[in-house]
């Protein structure tokens, strides 16, 4: 089987992606460089997917792909929320299937379409006419190929992050949204966490003046994780992290303050530059259980991204963003979410703090400013939110309102130029690693419509109109770690 689902997975990034959108022959080389890649100059703008609004839907009927690990947790968090109906499951693997068709049961839901049992049970579902919309939950090399292949069939998409590992795909991504009008959307959670929402409205507001710099990052320790046999099918992460070498996943912290600074809607990344250090920890950790393990044989020789990967990002505007990528280290987790104004500046970690001056605000002042700015999808859904779960809330926060945009016809938060411009960062990053952190240019995904495209709306007119039913007892779709 492990095999099997290797080949899939290969055939899948060359053939797939590739052949649906009529890029072939510009395939990403191993080492994340990109051969024959599209330009800006080659790129002309089908439709301007940014403010887009498709065709209300009264009911979202939601097929979900890859019911491993991000998954089932989302189908469990969509089954709180009106107007959706779960109407297909699929995974490689049938007992996951199964497994979730008890959770509807249990629910008292009506069963959804079961798709497994072969390596093209997923193209299958797409291609069913009772299906609206694709919640891709797959390991990260089969997110491009799969939303392409759904909008293609005529559906919108979501991915987990990132989107795409590929320039190409990021291209691939772009050029079939705009030509077939279906949304992709990739569900960057972190964009509606409380306090990154809280500090968007107050920039938005003017509090910081004008931004200048601003700062994200993944830093999580995951060296174990990575190396348990049970926790990504076929060690799909951990050879992630023996392949490339640069930041593999930008996006969390990259997210909200790309928002903040209106990235592809009055501004946007010009180049950057990047930066790894040696891997103090992979290849160490990978030898000292081959020596008691024959499994892990294999990944005991080759290299091993760097511990921690600092990208610099230089703005058209003048604006600086530092990103940073650790998942090694034995560091307390962090995302960092600074932002810095010519006014004041923010600061979630450790503890979310404000300030203007010199001084940070004091606990009842926070309170005060909490009242003030926090936006309207908080004191419309963040109580429930709360009670559902997803890491603390910000999972359902995020269903909710993707939701609730499709079903009243309206944007979304994050577009396919999103998904692009915050995925790219890892091929990028990569390229620069390689060449002793020169600076790489940023592509411009929207082909010059960020300089008109409107940010991302913060009230929720003409939406907010989705329910949401209130869990049971001791349920919630809880999930440790992002």
């Amino acid at each position: 089987m492990a095999s099997n689902r290797r080949v899939f997975l290969r055939n899948t990034l060359l053939g797939t992606g590739a052949l649906a959108t009529g890029l072939v022959g510009q395939a990403a080389t191993s080492n994340g460089e990109f051969s024959g890649a599209v330009s800006n100059s080659d790129h002309k703008q089908q439709f301007n997917m940014s403010g887009f609004a498709a065709s209300k839907l009264d009911k979202v009927r939601i097929g979900f792909v890859g019911l491993g690990n991000r998954g089932p947790a989302a189908v469990e968090r969509m089954s709180y929320i009106e107007g959706v109906e779960i109407v297909a499951l699929c995974d490689v693997i049938e007992e996951r299937v199964e497994k979730m068709q008890k959770m509807l049961e249990n629910k008292g839901l009506p069963s959804a379409k079961s798709y497994s049992g072969s390596n093209d049970a997923w193209k299958k579902m797409c291609e069913s006419p009772d299906i609206d919309f694709i919640y891709i939950t797959t390991p990260w090399a089969w997110h491009t190929p799969m939303a392409v292949y759904a909008m293609e069939h005529g559906k919108h998409a979501a991915s987990e992050v990132p989107a795409a590992k590929t320039i190409d795909e990021c291209w691939q991504l772009v050029e079939t949204s705009e030509r077939t009008k279906k949304h992709f959307m990739m569900l960057e959670n972190c964009c509606y966490d409380f306090f990154e929402l809280l500090t968007l409205n107050m920039a938005r507001q003017g509090f910081f003046g004008e931004i200048i710099h601003c700062e994200g990052a993944y830093n999580h320790d995951l060296l174990e994780g990575n190396f348990n046999k049970k926790k990504y099918s076929d060690m799909w992460r951990l050879r992630e992290n023996q392949q490339r070498n640069g930041n593999l996943y930008p996006t969390h912290g990259l997210g909200p303050v790309c928002q903040v600074l209106n990235i592809n809607r009055g501004d946007r990344m010009e180049y950057l530059t990047s930066m790894s250090s040696n891997d103090f920890q992979m290849a160490e950790m990978a030898r000292k259980l081959a020596s008691r393990d024959d499994f892990y044989k294999e990944y005991a020789t080759g290299h091993y991204r760097g511990n921690i990967n600092t990208t610099t990002v230089r703005t058209y505007k003048g604006r600086t963003i530092m990103i940073q990528h650790d998942v090694t280290s034995p560091r307390v987790y962090s995302r960092l979410h600074l932002i810095s104004g010519t006014k004041g500046m923010a600061s979630k970690y450790p503890d979310p703090r404000i300030a203007t001056g010199h001084e940070w605000f004091k606990p009842e002042e926070m309170k005060e400013l909490e009242l003030k700015y926090t936006p309207e999808i908080v004191t419309r859904i963040g109580a429930m939110a709360k009670k559902v779960g997803g890491h603390g809330g910000m999972d359902f926060m995020m269903d909710w309102r993707l939701i609730d945009c499709l079903r009243n016809g309206l944007p979304l938060d994050q577009n396919v130029y999103d998904a692009a411009m915050l995925s790219a960062i890892g091929p990028l990053s990569e390229k620069s690693v390689k060449n002793r952190s020169n600076s790489v240019d940023v592509p411009d995904f929207t082909n010059g419509s960020w300089k008109t495209n409107a940010p991302v709306e913060l009230t929720l007119k003409g939406g907010g109109t989705t329910g949401v039913k209130e869990p049971k007892k001791n349920e919630s779709s809880k999930q440790l770690g992002i």
